[in-house]
């Protein structure tokens, strides 16, 4: 299991502290790969980009109407997190859902 976000992202900490089994990865620092990438993409579509944060909305109309993955590559903070990847099936965010898939509730 491999959990995708930022250090310094509340909802990530608490991700991690109820799957500390899974492996961290800072997008900021590491990125994500590709792959990952695209298949979060596939099934996530723009629910992938995190349109709330300081980033987003720094952003003009022209850059937020570029393609998802261009924008995740220029700005990997605009992912919403955290993006979960457990052999290979992939959840996206902290929701209460996500946490009983999980088996973190």
């Amino acid at each position: 299991m491999v959990i995708y976000g930022l250090k310094t992202c509340d909802t990530c900490r608490k991700a991690l502290k109820l799957l500390p089994q899974a492996q961290f990865v800072d997008v900021r620092a590491q990125g994500v790969p590709l792959p990952v990438l695209q298949a979060a993409e596939h099934e996530f579509g723009k629910a992938l980009l995190n349109t709330h944060s300081t980033t987003w909305r720094g952003l003009d109309q022209d850059q937020r109407d570029r393609p998802v993955l261009d924008l995740l590559a220029d700005h990997p903070v605009l992912m919403k997190r955290p993006l979960i990847d457990v052999d290979g099936q992939l959840y996206l965010g902290w929701t209460p859902e996500v946490q009983a898939r999980l088996g973190a509730v």
